[in-house]
């Protein structure tokens, strides 16, 4: 296998740590996170003067020489597939996609092909410098594959590593728009009464549990109060359809970011997405409602739920970076519907 070798000097007042010192000294092209760093440490190939060091806590001073061994980036198990991608934007480190709705994001037993991550190992080829080490597409958050929408995806591990600590820090924006059964409103008691439920200023519905894997179906995740993973959804209303409504446009943003966050929160307190399969998105709409409408509504094949904004800091030169997507055709043509033009 080839390597290349990396000689630091550590600069003044260095963390104690070798592994932070080095996070903080080695150069930005190096293209190497703390994470990366640590692996290569525990594999012995990182020398502190002259001695292999293999404690990541290892006490470093001013003027330390660290030598390191970077094996190349090995090819990725996972093939190339020729699949069409919406690039929204690309650089050396990152690459924003609208991702269609049917993509798989990553391959799965259930899913070995055909992903996202395929498509993206086709699209960049040589450019990936390496993520943890492989040739491969860094992957630091997912949409199901029924939602259509943006993805930031790292294609080096200084990339990875700055925006997987941005989705951690949950100081990424991300605004969904979601079509749902009804209209969530603060007057509305029913609405209310929902255990982890409130409102803010503005009609701003403010939904707050814990989310965990379903006991029973392990396709689905179930609302907790104790145990599993805090998450936060906020929701407020665009657009109304019919009188009382009989279902909305809205936009939904994530304090969290959990596995179909927005679809179990909006089921739970009563407004589920339309089309969706698994949180109960199969309702039927009351006789008043048009045909076309009623048709629309149970002819949709996927919840109407769209990734439309994501906004996040550029991991290497910390620019403020925002993108949006249209809302898709399908959806387009169901908010027609919905509101009697269809």
């Amino acid at each position: 296998m080839n390597t290349s070798r990396l000689s630091v000097r550590i600069h003044a007042d260095p963390p104690k740590r070798l592994d932070k010192a080095l996070a903080r000294d080695v150069p930005q092209d190096a293209s190497l996170s703390r994470t990366r760093l640590g692996r290569l440490i525990a594999e012995g190939l990182v020398t502190l003067n002259g001695a292999v060091a293999t404690d990541p806590k290892a006490r470093v001073a001013e003027d330390d020489i660290v030598e390191i061994t970077v094996p190349e980036a090995t090819e990725s198990h996972i093939g190339p597939e020729d699949i069409p991608l919406d690039v929204i934007y690309e650089d050396d480190d990152l690459i924003v996609i609208n991702k269609p709705a049917g993509l798989v994001v990553h391959p799965a037993p259930g899913s070995p092909g055909g992903t996202l991550v395929n498509a993206l190992l086709h699209h960049c080829g040589d450019t990936l410098s390496g993520v943890g080490g492989a040739k491969r597409p860094g992957i630091v958050h997912r949409i199901d594959k029924d939602t259509s929408g943006l993805l930031v995806v790292a294609k080096s591990d200084r990339a990875h590593h700055g925006l997987a600590a941005q989705f951690e820090a949950h100081t990424v924006e991300r605004y969904y728009k979601a079509v749902v059964y009804g209209a969530p409103d603060a007057n509305d008691p029913r609405v209310r009464g929902v255990k982890g439920v409130n409102f803010e200023p503005g009609n701003i519905m403010k939904i707050t549990t814990h989310l965990a894997r379903h006991k029973t179906d392990r396709q689905r995740q179930a609302v907790l109060f104790q145990g599993g993973r805090h998450a936060v959804t906020r929701a407020r209303i665009v657009e109304t359809f019919g009188m009382p409504p009989v279902a909305s446009l809205l936009e939904c943003w994530l304090e969290t970011g959990r596995t179909h966050q927005i679809r179990v929160h909006m089921a739970h307190a009563g407004h589920s997405l339309i089309g969706d399969p698994t949180y109960g998105g199969r309702r039927k709409l009351p006789r008043t409602v048009s045909q076309a409408a009623q048709d629309a509504v149970q002819s949709f094949p996927r919840q109407a739920l769209h990734a439309q904004v994501l906004g996040f800091d550029h991991p290497v030169s910390g620019e403020p970076m925002r993108f949006e997507a249209p809302i898709p055709p399908d959806m387009q043509h169901l908010l027609e519907a919905l509101r009697g033009q269809g």
